[in-house]
């Protein structure tokens, strides 16, 4: 493949000091084979553990890993906010910090983001508890119907984004995680951007704890789905 020329990558990371350093270094390592230009964004979203000291070790070791830091946990969609916002290439990639995707599957999305605006991953042989994969089909599901997105898995956190993309469409709003990639994808698609999906591997968490959403959460969230579906209509 040949090189990007330049790309932002970021991390939200919450009490993520068990897979942080790996995650992140994986990640240094395929963007020098693969980009002339590019910067490593890393967003403590108010860990209480050594995410941050290790973000600092991280920096320190290479200027072109940044940080962002949130004081006090504000949320996943507030973490991806800042990394959206704060990303300085013409693309810019996400995915999660905790180890559960292979990095070097950018490739797969690099390779179709000539010819479309917006690529996002579907998780394949998703490992995750039943509970969470039965909630993410449903999601996907209910969010297509009422959005109009037509994606396999929109709660899958790897994706690749254009600038472009961030700049014009109307600010996100949403600080729960849930609501943060539905949110994205309907402003792109409603502002005329092409969106287009590719299938990347899924890995158990083998460190830390993952978060998870509460009924009370679950229920907002679906509130806050149609509360953006009467935005956009």
């Amino acid at each position: 493949m040949q090189k990007v020329e330049k790309i932002s990558v970021f991390f939200p990371a919450y009490n993520e000091e068990a897979n942080l350093e790996s995650t992140v270094k994986k990640a240094r390592d395929v963007l020098l084979k693969i980009a002339e230009e590019w910067e490593i964004i890393i967003v403590n979203d108010g860990s209480k553990d050594d995410t941050l000291k290790i973000a600092d070790s991280l920096s320190s070791f290479d200027k072109r890993i940044k940080i962002i830091n949130h004081e006090v946990n504000k949320g996943y969609g507030e973490a991806l906010k800042s990394g959206f916002y704060s990303a300085k290439y013409p693309l810019i990639a996400t995915t999660d910090a905790d180890g559960q995707f292979d990095f070097s599957e950018i490739t797969k999305l690099l390779e179709k983001i000539d010819k479309v605006d917006v690529v996002i991953g579907y998780r394949m042989d998703r490992k995750d508890p039943f509970f969470r994969k039965f909630f993410g089909w449903g999601w996907t599901f209910l969010a297509n119907i009422m959005l109009g997105i037509r994606v396999k898995d929109v709660d899958c956190s790897f994706k690749l984004v254009k600038k472009e993309v961030i700049d014009r469409i109307p600010k996100l709003q949403s600080a729960r995680g849930g609501m943060i990639s539905p949110e994205l994808l309907a402003k792109a698609k409603k502002y005329g951007f092409k969106i287009d999906q590719v299938g990347v591997h899924h890995f158990e968490r083998r460190k830390g704890h993952q978060t998870g959403a509460d009924m009370n959460v679950i229920i907002k969230s679906f509130s806050d789905l149609f509360s953006l579906w009467l935005q956009l209509r």
